[in-house]
């Protein structure tokens, strides 16, 4: 009988020993970082955050967009110039010709004969630039040069049947998105834009 009592006594405490010993086996597997983070955790969950905090996370969220009167014009311009480079390959995908392109159509069709040099005076380009955009024209048959009957050693500049039709082209084009601009301001707002804009270009070709 003492023995069956003792055995039952030694059998409870095993157990008891097991139970006792298993949370802190178990305690011992997580690392005591991740413990104490879900502590904090769950020690903050609820807590409204300081006014100071929330202050500066939206300080660090919205960046000053102020940008005075030069850089938020230059964002103005750049913001033309990429809407203007968009339009010109959309436009060539559609007319086969870039906005450039059609610019010197045009006034190569308002000016039969007219001479390279006196396109190059009136877009206020070097003529190297535009020897490049009067060869793809050439190359597409859209422009063709024909020799001055005054002088034979002179080229004058004439549209072919296929750039009569890219000249009288109106949807899709820039320039129809252009007029509709000018169409919607006062005649002395645009007068005033391109005062500024010929202000412009000449200070940009006087940079070194």
């Amino acid at each position: 009988m003492w023995a069956g009592r003792m055995h039952r006594v030694a059998t409870a405490a095993r157990t008891h020993g097991e139970s006792e010993s298993q949370p802190r086996k178990l305690r011992q597997n997580v690392p005591p970082g991740k413990v104490a983070k879900h502590k904090f955790l769950r020690s903050n969950e609820g807590m409204p955050r300081p006014l100071h905090a929330v202050a500066a996370a939206q300080t660090a969220a919205e960046p000053d967009r102020n940008l005075g009167p030069v850089l938020e014009f230059m964002r103005t311009l750049w913001s033309l110039d990429h809407a203007l480079q968009s339009a010109s390959k959309r436009m060539e995908s559609r007319v086969g010709v870039t906005g450039p392109q059609r610019l010197v159509i045009r006034i190569v069709g308002r000016n039969p004969g007219i001479s390279a040099g006196a396109v190059s005076d009136i877009l206020h380009l070097h003529p190297s630039t535009l020897t490049g955009v009067l060869k793809r024209l050439e190359t597409r048959g859209m422009v063709e040069r024909r020799a001055d009957p005054a002088d034979a050693r002179r080229a004058l500049l004439h549209l072919t049947a296929r750039g009569r039709e890219i000249d009288d082209v109106r949807a899709g084009t820039v320039e129809i998105a252009v007029r509709r601009a000018l169409g919607r301001l006062p005649p002395r707002t645009v007068t005033a834009a391109r005062t500024l804009a010929e202000a412009l270009v000449s200070e940009l070709e006087r940079l070194d």
